[in-house]
């Protein structure tokens, strides 16, 4: 496979071996029953813990070198973009809640000086 790299091709001829040597422990016969064997391979394979080994080297080769100079500057634009938003909408609800108690006590002034002129 193109472009795979030492840990997958690890992976995978580890897989392959595995799958060869439980396939070399049956006979085959035309009564045999594929998917009962089907599935306790892949039983072997997932209690193995070569899957899980196997994905951690692929990530650690794949992943991680890509860490700090892709994904490290992306997340941290992101946070400040947050981080400015953030303080952004915190600084904006305070100024609008002055206008509306000057505009809450102008009419109660207006209609308690409407209240004291004589009609």
């Amino acid at each position: 496979m193109p472009g795979s790299g030492p840990a997958y091709q690890n992976l995978r001829q580890r897989v392959d071996n595995f799958v060869s040597n439980h396939l070399a422990n049956h006979e085959w016969n035309p009564t045999l029953n594929k998917n009962q064997l089907r599935n306790e391979l892949r039983q072997r394979v997932c209690k193995s813990g070569m899957l899980e080994s196997g994905v951690d080297r692929i990530i650690s080769q794949v992943v991680d070198p890509k860490l700090y100079h892709i994904f490290k500057p992306q997340i941290e634009k992101a946070v400040h973009e947050f981080m400015a938003t953030e303080m952004n909408e915190e600084a904006v609800p305070n100024p609008p809640q002055e206008p509306e108690k000057q505009e809450l006590s102008s009419p109660a002034s207006g209609n308690t000086s409407n209240a004291l002129a004589p009609a």
